[in-house]
């Protein structure tokens, strides 16, 4: 009877979920990019933090990301990488090593201990690295940092290898943190951290910020050098919004023989600015800036909290009319063969975050005129995205009913930009040399064994020849040195050796 039973079962294959995606591929047309690569680096690990249940900032927006861009199979059209995390020494290159140790051993048990002035209510920060209501110490908080440094590094060390010439880290671009303190729901600032891997490779890097807050912790960071031209669009009041600093004559350093002067942009905007504003600023101001700076790689922060409908934002954009920006930057890039690092940044109402940063996406591989505006059918998380409707596209200009951004004030923006270009003495020339982290360790362990045989071997000869009294040699030793054949331990390139654009190895 059993036997019965199994003979007349059908054995014919079923459809697959797999088979499924492939059809649903292939109708929607999406493929690899022609004539550039993109890449995505993600690390599934850093979805399992949380800031806290009051907190603005939702990890969970990484996930909503996540699922729309695997649910329209846009990871097909990319190299996807999870990236390992960035190691103490790589946070190192920027960070204070004394703030960094205390990221990596505070925990919400042990910090009242350390710091018994942190068991109080702080505020929103401390006199303690920054930390406090806006930058909590919650579980895992350094493994969280690293995960998302950790894809930003790695992107930029792909792009530098030519690996990849559009690099996607929708975890990263956490642009306030500074040197020695936390700031703005920031720890590290994964973007100086790629800046920093550039840098070894391309001698100007043009960093763009479109988050709704001043990119501050960057513009900082490069504040003295003119191998990194900042410029950032941002909402401005000094008084009552976050951060305070960023106004449209703060065009770098004052002094007329820092580098850094006039390598600085700020576009202080009102609220309820619209896409045609924000658009018609942005392509003036970066087709401007490129024309002048020439910028050899680009590193673009795409903060989602200048969209409509922010939990902390006041602007007016859709999702299209901030993507524009991606759009400008891709064109720009692919048409001059110009590495692109593309990062996320703020951003509180999640599943909004995640629309953008999915539209971004197909915006990067050249497929924005293919996904279908409704959320597919069988993507994970979907209710999420319920309030809005199913779509990838909601209606988000119109919540406030006032653009306070009037024609003088954009004019004034316009114009103080161009006079600043005037003064921009075309891009720096900076001899490079790239030589990758291990061949360079390796490279002056050997030329540093070689010279003090050479020196070694040229003290015997004077003892030979008679000429190798005391005097001769410490004579014959300072020679050396003065024409840099007798060098130090070569330690990991920190930011400081890169503001003055000397060979880089």
């Amino acid at each position: 009877m059993a036997q019965d039973i199994v003979a007349e079962y059908d054995h014919r294959p079923t459809f697959t979920l797999s088979t499924k995606l492939e059809n649903e591929i292939r109708q929607q047309g999406i493929e690899k990019p022609k004539g550039y690569r993109v890449s995505w680096h993600h690390n599934p690990l850093v979805e399992r933090y949380h800031f806290g249940q009051l907190h603005p900032m939702k990890v969970w927006r990484l996930t909503l990301t996540k699922s729309l861009i695997m649910g329209y199979n846009m990871h097909h059209a990319m190299d996807v990488y999870s990236p390992p995390a960035a190691t103490k020494e790589e946070i190192a290159a920027f960070h204070k090593e004394d703030y960094v140790e205390f990221l990596s051993v505070a925990t919400p048990k042990n910090i009242a201990e350390m710091y018994p002035e942190l068991a109080q209510p702080t505020g929103y920060s401390s006199a303690v690295y920054g930390v406090g209501d806006d930058c909590p110490i919650f579980d895992g908080l350094f493994e969280y940092c690293a995960y998302y440094s950790g894809a930003s590094v790695d992107a930029a060390r792909k792009l530098v290898n030519q690996q990849s010439d559009v690099a996607l880290n929708w975890t990263g671009g956490l642009h306030h943190a500074k040197k020695g303190e936390a700031s703005g729901f920031c720890y590290i600032n994964d973007i100086v951290l790629a800046i920093l891997e550039l840098l070894t490779h391309h001698p100007r890097v043009l960093y763009i910020d479109i988050d709704v807050h001043h990119g501050d912790g960057v513009e900082q960071a490069f504040w003295s050098t003119d191998r990194v031209f900042c410029v950032s669009f941002h909402k401005y009041d000094k008084e009552v919004f976050f951060p305070g600093t960023g106004p449209l004559d703060s065009t770098g350093p004052i002094h007329p023989d820092n580098p850094g002067r006039n390598h600085t942009i700020n576009v202080p905007l009102n609220d309820g600015i619209t896409d045609q504003d924000y658009a018609y600023l942005f392509d003036y101001v970066i087709g401007a800036v490129t024309r002048h700076y020439d910028p050899t790689a680009i590193v673009l922060q795409c903060g989602a909290d200048s969209l409509g409908h922010d939990r902390l934002g006041c602007f007016n954009l859709n999702i299209k009319g901030h993507g524009h920006c991606v759009q400008f930057c891709v064109d720009y890039c692919t048409k001059f063969k110009k590495p692109l690092l593309v990062l996320g940044g703020g951003g509180y109402t999640p599943r909004n975050v995640a629309r953008a940063w999915a539209h971004e996406t197909s915006v990067c591989i050249g497929a924005a005129d293919l996904v279908d505006p409704t959320l597919p059918e069988h993507m994970p998380n979907r209710e999420a995205f319920r309030r809005e409707g199913m779509t990838l596209f909601p209606n988000l200009g119109g919540w406030r009913t006032q653009n306070l951004n009037t024609k003088a004030d954009l004019d004034k923006i316009i114009r103080s930009v161009t006079e600043q270009l005037k003064y921009v003495r075309g891009a720096p020339s900076v001899q490079m040399n790239y030589i990758p982290k291990e061949i360079s360790i390796w490279r002056a362990e050997a030329e540093k064994e070689h010279q003090a045989r050479k020196l070694d071997r040229e003290e015997r000869m004077e003892d030979r020849d008679g000429a190798g009294g005391l005097l001769a040699k410490q004579s014959r030793r300072r020679e050396l040195e003065r024409n840099g054949l007798v060098t130090g331990n070569m330690g990991n390139m920190k930011l400081s050796e890169f503001m003055t654009g000397p060979s880089v190895v």
